[in-house]
Order: structure tokens, then sequence, then C-alpha cells
């Protein structure tokens, strides 16, 4: 439907549904073509003074299509609603002040009543329907509008933990720990290390000796069980007194640790000798603690009767 008025503007107007049931609506789709700067509002008009039965109501849908020299075609949806059943003829206006444009052919909608039984009784209001509730509907809404709070307090709080479990420590979970050498293994090899540093040579025997000790005492420790780290030279001497392991060389230990504490507490300075001896002492004790390797019984017997046998 084409309004004639081509000074103007043209419309085109259809409605998607021509039969509805009273209170439902349907939409009005109008084309305008118009100049670029003229401003059009799209209206309804009702013949026999039925407005109030037929209403115009809110746009849906509107897109704008420049269609060059200087014109452009708009089309717009909006929503059409009935309140009384009948047969409605309308007429879609375009008012551009102080003039109306109008389609020449009206559109017709039919609406329907509502079925209603009038023998039936009269019911009441529907309960109120309680909707199903998830588990964030109990939580209240400030706390969810502050979400970003929550996460930095998890944050913080995973960041507080992990200091004091490791970091505090001196431990750092993201740092691949080392497979530590058994404890005979670790001495020999920081035994060779002192021995490379040249302490002594270059007038530093206490450090020296305190190195030396420091060697042993976390040997024993590790070897056998006896935290020596924590003991005097004494302590640790009376701990290994009964041990059978280290009863053939207690008596260097203990030369051993009688010259570091001349050395560390009295600050003197033994001789090249004492300091080539202690060293040698060192190491003959971890050499003769050194695990001997298990052997298998059953094996060794059974070689021994297959040697018998031949």
């Amino acid at each position: 439907m084409k309004a004639k008025n081509e000074n103007a503007l043209i419309s085109k107007a259809e409605l998607t549904n021509r039969h509805i049931v009273m209170g439902d609506t349907t939409s009005m789709r109008l084309e305008i073509v118009q100049p670029k700067n003229v401003v059009a509002m799209a209206g309804l008009e009702v013949k026999d003074s039925v407005s109030s039965v037929v209403e115009l109501g809110d746009i849906i849908a509107c897109d704008t299509i420049d269609l060059g020299n200087n014109r452009i075609q708009i089309n717009a949806t909006y929503i059409v609603q009935a309140f009384d059943s009948g047969e409605w003829h309308l007429n879609p206006a375009l008012v551009i002040e102080p003039d109306t444009i109008r389609c020449d052919i009206p559109l017709v909608i039919k609406v329907s009543p509502v079925k209603v039984d009038p023998n039936g009784d009269i019911k009441d209001f529907a309960p109120v329907f309680e909707p199903i509730r998830k588990l964030l509907d109990y939580v209240p809404n400030w706390v969810v509008s502050l979400w970003w709070v929550w996460v930095l307090i998890l944050a913080a709080a995973a960041l507080l933990f992990a200091y004091f479990k490791w970091w505090r420590k001196g431990k750092n979970p993201l740092k691949r720990v080392k497979k530590r050498l058994p404890p005979y293994e670790e001495a020999v090899e920081r035994l060779h290390m002192l021995k490379g540093m040249q302490l002594w040579q270059n007038g530093r025997e206490k450090d020296y000796y305190t190195g030396l000790t420091d060697i042993l005492r976390e040997y024993i420790d590790r070897r056998f069980g006896v935290n020596a780290v924590e003991m005097t030279s004494s302590e640790i001497i009376d701990a290994l007194k009964h041990n059978s392991e280290t009863q053939l060389v207690n008596d260097q230990l203990s030369e051993i640790l009688a010259v570091a504490d001349f050395v560390k507490f009295a600050s003197q300075r033994p001789l090249a000798d004492d300091n080539e001896r202690s060293f040698q002492r060192a190491v003959n004790f971890v050499n003769a603690t050194k695990p001997q390797p298990v052997t298998d019984n059953n094996k060794t017997s059974k070689t021994n009767n297959k040697e018998g046998k031949k």
C-alpha cells in the first residue's frame, strides 16, 4: 500500500497478522522513503473514533538504507495491540509538521473475543508461582556484585599460604629439587672441594677447620642418625662410643675435633703437618664407616653349592 503524495513521502505498510485475539499484539511494518533532512513521526489513524481500542505501541526494529540523491528508506516495525473485539480499519500516517501524509488503502485487523464460559464459576487469581531457585539465588546481591573483592582475597590468602609453607623456609616449590647424594658420596665430594680451596695454605685455618668439622657433623647425622650438628665435640664422641662401625676410628675423630676446637676457640694456628693430618683422619673416618653393600645370602649359598658340586 503506497501513498500517492509523491512530492512528500512514500510509505508502505503491512500487518504481520491480520487476525488476533483481544489483548494480543501483532506487528506493523512501515517502509518510508524520505529526504535525509526530513524528520517524520509515524502514527496510526483509526476510523470510527475507536482509537482507544487499537493502539500503536513501541518500535521494535528500525534500519535505514541510503538510496542516493539525498533520499533514504526507513524500515520500521511497530507493535499494534487491540483491546476490543471487532473488525477495525486502520490508516498508518506519517506526521510532518504541519502536514500529515496518509496511506490511501487502509489496513484491516480482525480482533476476536476471548472465549469465556458464561455458565462457569468465577475463578480467583492464580496462586503465586514459586520460581525454581538455584544456589546463587540465596547469595546476597552485594556478595555477587563485589566478586572481584573475593577474588583478590582468595589470591592474597593463596600467597600467604605459599609464603608460610615454602618461601619462609627457604623452599621454592617452582624450583626443581636436585636429588641429594648418599651420605658417603656427599662427604667425599665435599672433602675434595675443601682441599681444593686451600684455606689453611692462605692463612685461613679457622675457616678450614670449620668446614672440615661441618662435613663430619653432617655425615654423622645422615649416616648414623646422630644429631651431631647440634652437639659439642664431647657429646659426639659419647654418642659414637658404643657404635661398632666407628670404634676403630673414634680416636681419629676425637683428635680432629680437639684440634678444631683449639683453632676455633683459642685462636691458635696449628702446624702444616697438623692440618694435613686432620684432613687425612677425616678421610679415614669417612672411608672406614662407608656402608657395605648388602649381599643376598640365598644367592651366595646357591653359588657355593654349585661350586662344591663341581
